[in-house]
């Protein structure tokens, strides 16, 4: 038995899956960020804060990502990915690389300092939080601006590759 790993033809069908849960629980995650920003300031404060069901939204939504983001590394780790199109550049290719890392640095450093902050009150965990979230923003631009480049520009298939299963 050998133990060459073979490049998969698509994503499996739970990564395609992990991905669009984790686009759509970021996206809540900007959209339903300033109530937990508003409690953290009123406790940095020292004040008192109401519960508000969108913070505990906030952290149960970060916390998922976390637990995702893991899944997805394991699955990546475990199963592999597709290889980057054929008529793809090596500059695409070492930049895609990047930002995939970059992706799952920043989002599970994040979380963690999103969950240090608020159940540890460390503020250099929410100053973090606040930087990554800028670099979150700056890769999510240049991932959505990617998709139309490779389809468009380069005629590559690669959009279809987070719609449609390889197994």
């Amino acid at each position: 038995m050998s133990n060459v790993k073979t490049i998969p033809q698509g994503y499996l069908k739970v990564q395609i899956i992990l991905h669009w849960i984790v686009v759509i629980l970021i996206g809540s995650q900007y959209l339903f960020k300033n109530t937990i920003a508003s409690a953290w300031d009123t406790i940095r404060s020292g004040e008192d804060f109401a519960f508000h069901p969108l913070i505990l939204l906030h952290v149960v939504g970060g916390s998922l990502i976390l637990i995702f983001m893991v899944w997805r590394l394991v699955l990546r780790v475990r199963y592999g990915v597709p290889a980057s199109p054929e008529n793809d550049h090596a500059i695409f290719k070492v930049i895609s690389r990047i930002v995939h890392v970059a992706f799952y640095v920043v989002l599970i450093l994040m979380s963690l300092s999103g969950l240090a902050a608020w159940f540890g009150d460390v503020v250099l965990a929410a100053q973090a939080h606040n930087i990554l979230k800028v670099v979150l923003l700056a890769l999510i631009a240049m991932h959505i601006l990617a998709v139309p480049f490779h389809h468009i520009v380069l005629k590559s298939p690669i959009m279809k590759r987070m719609t449609t299963s390889g197994d």
